[in-house]
């Protein structure tokens, strides 16, 4: 039973392959497993801290074991690309000729078609908005990735819309699963050549295999390991539980916040030049977009003169306007005013002149007689 069971196992991750081997598109979408009965729904859980710069993150999904005939969790979980520039398309269930067929995940330079299941973390239902290639180097979503006690020097801001209310269904067609058909684009990207999951990925899935308390007739569709920080480890540190009810996504209270370490470099916004000391953009081709004409390096920078402090004024204080009265009422404006009687100030009294007493003034004296000239003999006096 466990040959067949390693063989089928086998069969579903592509382990008859090497790793770095590019193999045709339509042996990756086939499906490998069918069954009658459909994957139970997607266990709530929190995502892990990285453990190091490099990794991407690899949702957790449901497997099928034909010798217990029943589904087991294989937790989410950080993975190292086999090389740079491939980002992981995840595993998905599909509803295929009446039963429910299983689609491995695969390495490829853009995300395809997984069936629509929000996987969270970045994986809405269509592409991944978790990070980013950039000439060789990783750039993480910090709004979706947790960066707890890890230093991350690439990082940018990138608002992911997450709606607990989804449904947690965990397959694609049938009745109830997820309507979602692949864009032009899509299967044009399935038509390309992938790389299968690497050792690590494969050695991952075993090891849960093994682990009776992953199938969902022992924990009822809430695994005690949901997700690990590193793959192949379900004990210890980085290890996560199933969650009943949905959990705070990163930056929400609840939610393990970002740490000052995870300050670093960031990629320029859409129509912003590149900044010096980081790698250049590149468009959704993979290609480095024409430089614009204004985008030059800046000259050295002139020197910096230092400035006089300004001069402080003294504070005016306006005198505050007076409460306007406010409008009468209908009733107060129908009945005339009052008449107010006007007085006017009585002026203030005078002051009191005190009256000196009447000096009579001296008579004059009658003037002196004039003397006479002396008498000429012979007159008579």
């Amino acid at each position: 039973m466990n040959s067949l069971r390693s063989f089928v196992l086998a069969l579903m991750l592509g382990a008859a392959l090497p790793t770095y081997l590019m193999v045709p598109a339509h042996a990756q979408i086939a499906v490998d497993v069918s069954v009658d009965v459909p994957p139970p729904p997607l266990p709530y859980y929190e995502q892990p801290p990285i453990p190091a710069e490099g990794y991407i993150w690899a949702p957790g999904y449901w497997a099928w074991d034909p010798v217990a005939l029943d589904y087991y969790w294989v937790p989410g979980t950080w993975v190292e690309p086999p090389q740079p520039e491939l980002l992981w398309t995840p595993a998905w269930w599909g509803w295929v000729d009446g039963r429910y067929g299983f689609h491995p995940g695969y390495w490829g330079r853009e995300v395809g078609f997984y069936g629509g299941i929000d996987y969270g973390f970045g994986y809405t239902g269509e592409g991944y908005y978790g990070g980013r290639w950039d000439h060789g180097v990783f750039f993480y979503n910090r709004t979706v990735n947790n960066f707890t006690n890890v230093r991350i020097t690439n990082v940018y801001n990138q608002t992911v819309m997450i709606n607990n209310n989804v449904s947690r269904v965990s397959f694609n067609g049938g009745s109830g699963g997820i309507q979602a058909r692949p864009t032009p684009q899509q299967e044009a990207l399935a038509r390309e050549r992938h790389i299968v999951a690497t050792p690590v990925q494969r050695q991952h899935a075993e090891i849960a295999s093994q682990d009776r308390s992953l199938f969902a007739k022992q924990n009822h569709g809430e695994p005690a390991v949901a997700a690990t920080s590193r793959p192949g480890v379900l004990q210890g540190e980085g290890v996560v539980r199933a969650s009943r009810t949905p959990v705070a996504p990163v930056g929400e209270p609840g939610r393990p916040g970002q740490p000052q370490e995870m300050q670093g470099h960031e990629l320029p916004r859409p129509g912003e030049p590149p900044r010096l000391g980081e790698p250049p953009r590149v468009n959704e081709m993979g290609r480095e977009p024409p430089p614009r004409v204004d985008e030059r390096l800046p000259a050295e920078e002139p020197r910096r003169v230092p400035r006089e402090a300004p001069r402080t004024e003294p504070l005016r204080v306006e005198p505050r306007p007076e409460a306007r009265p406010e409008p009468p009422k209908a009733e107060e404006r129908m009945a005339p005013p009052p008449r107010v009687e006007e007085r006017r100030p009585e002026p203030p009294p005078a002051p009191a002149v005190r009256e000196a007493p009447l000096r009579m003034a001296p008579a004059p004296r009658p003037p002196a007689p004039a003397p006479r000239p002396p008498a000429r003999e012979g007159e008579k006096r």
